[in-house]
């Protein structure tokens, strides 16, 4: 379905001799340097640049909540769509300040939100089944799910845009994402699960209780993402998934976010490797487990805040310093430029 190839690296040496020779120590700028150095081979460009930069938000629901495994029930889903519509969360608020086109989409929620002229409605369902007892979805559902994303992508890359973002909102998703990553990983629950936004203890063991479950009825292959993805997987993780890999097809910059982002980043990865040249990795989580996926990725996140509200919300924070990085490659005087002597 995708066709991605990893960007050149011919020009490598030439990249990183620009950065070298700007007015400073060599590799003083830290990551800064490597952002830039990242999106001049995907841009494969002299300048590089952030063009009308996108966060997509794609909310869902799972089955798997109806145990009580969050502070919320599902239709605390859809009340939050109705807030991202408002303008009144976080999200709405970040992508304020960084200039960052929101976009909300409805990817099957359990009560289906009114329509609004800035809710895209791509709906799989009233919410997934619960992967507990039967798989999350069907196959043909996840593949349609993965299409969903990436023509919304391909929408937004017509129209001028060469940096998306991927947000999420779904109670429950972060035992979708857990029970992902332990099936890619092929490690027990309890080293993925988390409290979520800040669950009891009991209410903990449930939810390791349930994944553990999931992952024996299931028996699911890693080296078989879609499968993991029908039986474990969410409506909103699947169309993340699929927006993910369609950027890297269109050589685009994705912005990767936190846990349950970053679940649908390792699924794209494991589908096609050379995806993850394209993705940045906007933070570290607090959710227990998000750090081991990084390392897993081989990941080196940009922001440490502490955060664990998902909605795409470190992507949109991390958006200010991909600009940053951007003005130093491009504009900074080298040291002869200057005049300058080293």
């Amino acid at each position: 379905m995708f066709t991605i190839t990893s960007p050149n690296t011919s020009s490598l040496a030439q990249i990183q001799d620009k950065i070298d020779n700007k007015t400073k120590p060599q590799g003083a700028l830290g990551q800064l340097e490597a952002v830039a150095a990242q999106l001049a081979l995907i841009q494969q460009s002299d300048t590089i640049s952030v063009s009308q930069p996108h966060l997509l938000v794609f909310a869902g629901d799972h089955g798997v909540a109806q145990h009580g495994l969050s502070i919320a029930p599902s239709e605390v889903t859809t009340q939050m769509v109705m807030n991202f519509l408002s303008g009144g969360a976080a999200i709405n608020c970040f992508c304020r300040t960084s200039d960052m086109t929101l976009k909300v989409i409805d990817a099957g929620t359990k009560l289906e939100a009114d329509d609004h002229p800035q809710l895209l409605k791509q709906r799989l369902g009233n919410g997934t089944a619960d992967f507990s007892q039967q798989a999350a979805m069907s196959r043909e559902t996840a593949q349609q799910g993965l299409e969903l994303g990436a023509g919304l992508v391909t929408e937004i890359h017509e129209q001028g845009c060469n940096l998306v973002g991927f947000g999420e909102m779904g109670i429950g998703n972060t035992s979708s994402a857990a029970a992902i990553m332990a099936a890619l990983l092929k490690i027990p629950a309890d080293e993925c699960v988390g409290r979520g936004t800040g669950i009891t203890d009991e209410q903990l063991e449930r939810k390791q209780a349930l994944i553990t479950q999931a992952l024996d009825l299931h028996q699911v292959s890693a080296d078989d993402p879609l499968a993991i993805l029908t039986c474990l997987g969410g409506f909103e993780i699947a169309q993340i998934t699929g927006g993910m890999l369609k950027a890297a097809e269109l050589k685009m910059t994705v912005l990767v976010d936190g846990f349950i982002s970053t679940a649908a980043a390792m699924l794209a990865t494991t589908m096609h490797p050379e995806a993850n040249h394209y993705f940045i990795y906007c933070h570290c989580s607090e959710e227990s487990g998000h750090q081991r996926m990084l390392q897993h990725l081989n990941a080196q996140p940009l922001l440490d805040l502490g955060l664990r509200l998902g909605e795409g919300t470190g992507a949109a924070l991390a958006l200010p310093m991909i600009r940053s990085a951007c003005e130093f490659y491009n504009n900074m005087a080298s040291f002869s430029e200057a005049g300058v002597t080293v």
